[in-house]
């Protein structure tokens, strides 16, 4: 079982396409999609049920430079 969670990017100006591609070299995302507004880059992420959710988005994602803010959206079985 896995852990589906959204996870909103702001980048620093100018770095939004550096940042999409080091997140597609290390094939941790599910769906990356650019966005217009407050932030730049939508993703879908499925966590592995064994790591926390927390500890793996700072060490898989928040490790990449040029990330300013993130914003994780977890989501749960409904039905």
């Amino acid at each position: 079982m896995t852990t589906c969670v959204f996870i909103q990017i702001r980048c620093k100006p100018g770095t939004t396409y550096k940042v999409a591609e080091e997140i597609a070299l290390r094939e941790i995302h599910s769906e990356l999609y650019s966005t217009s507004g407050e932030y730049d880059l939508l993703m879908k992420l499925y966590i592995p049920e064994s790591e926390d959710v927390g500890h793996y988005i700072n060490e898989h994602l928040l490790v990449i430079p040029n990330i300013e803010r993130s914003l994780t959206t977890m989501t749960f079985k409904a039905f």
